[in-house]
């Protein structure tokens, strides 16, 4: 019995359907039919009640599905800690991060963490802010960095720093009139909703001084730095988000007037604190005398 025919007979439980299965597994149909055909032979029972593309567990399909489950999920999960092993990993790290995080500071931090930690195998998933307090609450990461504070009861969060937001616009250069907050936001539409913390308060403290203000909502921030850089709007972004961009002539800071920036705050969210979270914890917190 060969473990591709249990993870094809696997992948076929959960969709019931033969073309999705191919298609997750990169395989042609008559190579999933026969996997599952090898398979019954071996075992000498029908799983599957067919009916062209489509198919159904049968009663010893459905018994025999938890079996095959566990029995894929402990042989990858074997094989990743062997490839690890091979790699010179002892332990790993799985963080979930934001997407603003894990294109500003993350990547920096991170080659110091890694240097100081070679046996530590770190695994990045990029994840909404809004789905992070799930990843862990799951098990399926083992810490996040989010922009935003968890709604599962069963997360710990602590703030690992704060930092300015900033209004800027595209660079102008040597230009006789300089950008002010005015009239940024009488030439350029407000790019909003980048972030998931604080723009619903933002943006009415903007129209109650700014109230013809033109908005377009992008809820992606590399999309809105870009739409900046090309003269399509200003926004409100962390410091630490744009700071690259300003060095480099691609953006500009404009100093605040009427409008008060808010804070953005970095939450480090954990469930189980394991050797690993807690020494990534320390580093991190260390870390932010530096941001």
């Amino acid at each position: 019995m060969e473990i591709k025919w249990m993870k094809t007979f696997v992948v076929t439980a959960k969709y019931e359907n033969f073309r999705k299965t191919s298609e997750e597994l990169f395989l042609t149909q008559p190579a999933v039919t026969k996997h599952i055909k090898r398979l019954e032979e071996t075992l000498n029972i029908h799983l599957f009640e067919r009916n062209g593309n489509k198919v159904a567990l049968t009663p010893a399909g459905h018994r025999f599905y938890t079996y095959a489950k566990e029995l894929v999920e402990k042989y990858e999960r074997g094989m990743e800690e062997f490839e690890a092993w091979k790699q010179g990993y002892s332990r790993k790290l799985v963080i979930a991060a934001a997407p603003q995080i894990a294109s500003s500071f993350l990547p920096a931090m991170l080659r110091t963490f890694m240097d100081e930690n070679p046996d530590i195998e770190v695994v990045i998933n990029v994840l909404k802010s809004y789905d992070i307090g799930e990843e862990i609450s799951s098990g399926r990461a083992d810490l996040g960095l989010s922009r935003i504070l968890p709604i599962q009861a069963n997360i710990k969060s602590i703030v690992v720093h704060q930092e300015s937001v900033i209004l800027v616009g595209p660079y102008k250069g040597k230009v006789k009139e300089e950008l002010s907050e005015q009239l940024i936001f009488n030439q350029y539409r407000l790019i909003t909703h980048n972030h998931p913390d604080y723009w619903d308060l933002l943006l009415k403290d903007v129209k109650r001084h700014y109230p013809t203000v033109q908005t377009m909502a992008v809820n992606q921030v590399e999309v809105t730095k870009r739409f900046i850089e090309e003269g399509l709007g200003a926004s409100y972004l962390p410091l630490t988000v744009v700071k690259d961009e300003i060095g480099r002539n691609k953006m500009e800071a404009i100093q605040p007037d009427k409008i008060i920036p808010p804070k953005s705050a970095t939450y480090l969210l954990t469930k189980v604190v394991t050797d690993e979270v807690r020494l990534f914890t320390d580093f991190l917190q260390e870390s932010t005398l530096i941001w």
